[in-house]
């Protein structure tokens, strides 16, 4: 079956982005995000996504991976698909519905840093890996099945991420008990179970590739989904004047 002049256009423009590698996409994350402020949403998730790409790109270096080239693949398209979305919504366009809880909430100051942190991870795996996948799967003519190590291995980096999040972002002990809604908040979120649906979803989206219907509404109600728990995740907590 032939592609589309579209994903044609879609699978040239991802090779030459993979291409560039991982330094490519560290050196764009770098200049979009130069000039965020430092308590700025978007900004609180690019610092954390940005290290777990660096240890991916060390990862690849050291010969980490199974299948070099399948894995710098997955993770540049998956870079791309959050470059994208920061990217068109600051030139004015519309961004994926995933997205927009943490680009709309960005600038709220009631939202602490490790809502934004969630919102962001939230967006990435529960809609942008799984497309991601079917991206790398059209990109080197495999299947979802061939790039299940590399998904497991980019996967645990990013549990090590969520962990991290919740150390270095989440109160004190001495807050602790004046942001309670906000330990239970992000007690209820799990990486590991957003990662495990993801795959499904990944499996499912290339099961159908060839449905161009059903597969366009399989993406929307996934984009939509993700959508919806990210605005929970940044809904104010805590008043303005505590921060």
């Amino acid at each position: 079956m032939g592609h589309s002049p579209q994903l044609n256009g879609t699978l040239a423009h991802a090779s030459r982005r993979v291409d560039e590698g991982v330094d490519g996409v560290l050196a764009r994350m770098r200049a979009l995000g130069a000039e965020w402020p430092e308590r700025d949403g978007v900004a609180v998730f690019h610092r954390v996504y940005s290290r777990v790409t660096e240890e991916v790109g060390h990862l690849v270096d050291r010969g980490g991976f199974p299948d070099r080239r399948a894995a710098v693949t997955l993770d540049v398209l998956f870079a791309e698909r959050y470059l994208s979305a920061v990217e068109t919504f600051e030139r004015g366009g519309r961004a994926p519905a995933c997205w927009r809880p943490l680009l709309h909430a960005r600038a709220h100051r009631g939202v602490r840093p490790v809502q934004f942190a969630l919102c962001g991870i939230n967006a990435h795996i529960g809609h942008d890996l799984a497309l991601a996948v079917v991206d790398t799967c059209r990109t080197l003519a495999c299947v979802p099945e061939d790039l299940r190590d590399e998904f497991d291995q980019v996967g645990e980096l990013l549990t090590t991420l969520e962990e991290r999040v919740r150390e270095d972002l989440m109160p004190g002990p001495d807050l602790l008990e004046r942001a309670d809604p906000l330990t239970h908040l992000v007690g209820a979120w799990s990486i590991e179970r957003a990662r495990d649906a993801a795959w499904v979803a990944a499996r499912a989206l290339w099961a159908v590739r060839g449905l161009t219907g059903v597969a366009e509404e399989m993406r929307s109600r996934l984009d939509e989904g993700v959508g919806l728990v990210g605005r929970l995740l940044v809904t104010p907590l805590v008043p303005a004047q505590l921060r």
